[in-house]
């Protein structure tokens, strides 16, 4: 799963960083650039829920395998396009066509992974082994800029984002030889480890989810918070994830090899944040319980992130914005153990569409944030950007203050199949 993450970063964020050269050479215009990210938004949040819920009823080692596979031919097809088409509308049609499928392609990554995690861990490691994941996407956010500009310098756009494009077929490979639904699916695992993950009550995934269920969980109250939260906390996420390298460019005036560096060090911040949260967050729960401590690190890291990003933007010295930025992606990342382990808590069995009905209202705020920050930025307004991320950020905390985990959706137990593992042996 941390490879998953990792991959699904390093293709989602390429596109922003050969976005220097890509609009010379093709003709694109920097709001053009925004329209392929919103493409990518798009197919990423149409297809979040039905996917997630697809994923629930066949399991998680089919799911990633497949859409692994079409996420790689869509990452091949960008750089071959234009030696085929090119230039013109034609292209940039196909370019928005192969976005929008690398988003529908990732679409279950991340609420697949929360299943995986629901199905193969105890409860109290919901928070710590979620932020690991987050870690691996974010080391591939901060592998991508440099490793991208660098390959670019040397080697041409095209080229960069075909060469790193490759490795992820090995990754799929791996997981289609030794990923399993469940745990008692895998033949390494032993009779205690059994013991010490099924007792919880959420360690079967729901494989006859109906859709009379999907509709009460997109209706359940808690799922409808954390929602909002993570919508209004994702434009900020979006802003430093997908804009910071054109941001140091334009605004910063550092060289495009300079910034494909600098802009690695917020992600980087951001990766070490996922983890430490991850950790403080079962620290809190273990401590205080679930109901306020699944609150503590959102309700003190949201607040510090709007600070900083408002730092980021008057700050006179170049190198401090660099700073703040990477702290306050960091403070943002310090919360993502708490979303989806709150998630994963309401929805017990049901996980998978639990958090791809949180992960889409994430998406939304990049959606919702991609043409606003496009336009801004394209007219030199940096700062007004920041500031809307700043007032999203608190809007995020302030939810946190009603969202309670200790109220999960009503049980729906499915009936015991093989494809939960209820009919194989020891």
């Amino acid at each position: 799963m941390f490879g998953f993450g990792f991959v699904a970063y390093v293709q989602q964020k390429s596109i922003t960083v050969a976005a220097v050269p890509i609009m010379p050479e093709l003709g694109l215009t920097q709001l053009q650039i925004g329209w392929l990210e919103q493409a990518y938004a798009n197919g990423y949040a149409l297809f979040m829920i039905p996917a997630a819920i697809l994923a629930q009823r066949f399991g998680a080692r089919a799911t990633l395998v497949l859409m692994g596979l079409i996420a790689f031919l869509a990452m091949l097809g960008t750089p071959l396009a234009p030696a085929l088409l090119g230039g013109g509308t034609l292209l940039f049609a196909v370019l928005l066509g192969l976005q929008f499928l690398l988003g529908v392609a990732q679409a279950p990554t991340f609420p697949v992974s929360a299943g995986v995690f629901e199905t193969w861990f105890p409860p109290h490691q919901w928070a710590l082994v979620v932020g690991l994941q987050t870690m691996g996407l974010q080391l591939g956010a901060a592998v991508t800029p440099p490793l991208i500009a660098t390959l670019m310098h040397f080697f041409g756009w095209k080229n960069a984002i075909f060469w790193t494009t490759i490795p992820a077929l090995g990754l799929i490979g791996c997981w289609a030889w030794y990923g399993r639904n469940t745990p008692r699916e895998h033949p390494s695992v032993t009779r205690e480890e059994l013991a010490e993950i099924d007792h919880h009550a959420g360690s079967r995934v729901n494989a006859e989810i109906s859709m009379k269920r999907v509709l009460g969980v997109l209706a359940d109250r808690q799922v409808l918070l954390l929602t909002l939260s993570y919508l209004s906390m994702n434009y900020a996420f979006y802003l430093l994830s997908n804009w910071a390298f054109l941001y140091l460019v334009q605004e910063r005036h550092f060289s495009v090899l300079e910034s494909g560096w600098l802009s690695g060090v917020p992600p980087l911040a951001a990766a070490v944040g996922a983890g430490v949260g991850g950790m403080l967050t079962g620290y809190a729960c273990a401590h205080y319980g679930s109901r306020h401590g699944m609150r503590l690190v959102p309700l003190i890291a949201l607040p510090a992130a709007a600070a900083l990003l408002l730092l980021a933007a008057v700050a006179g010295n170049a190198y401090l914005a660099v700073a703040a930025l990477a702290l306050c992606f960091g403070s943002i990342e310090l919360t993502e153990g708490a979303f989806w382990a709150a998630a994963m808590a309401v929805g017990e069995s049901d996980t998978m569409a639990a958090t791809s009905c949180m992960n889409t209202g994430g998406t939304l705020g990049g959606i919702i944030g991609i043409p606003v920050v496009a336009y801004l930025s394209g007219h030199h307004h940096w700062g007004a950007a920041f500031l809307i991320g700043a007032a999203l950020a608190l809007i995020s905390a302030l939810a946190w203050l009603v969202i309670d985990v200790a109220d999960p959706l009503p049980a729906e137990r499915p009936a015991a199949s093989v494809a939960d593992g209820a009919a194989i042996p020891l």
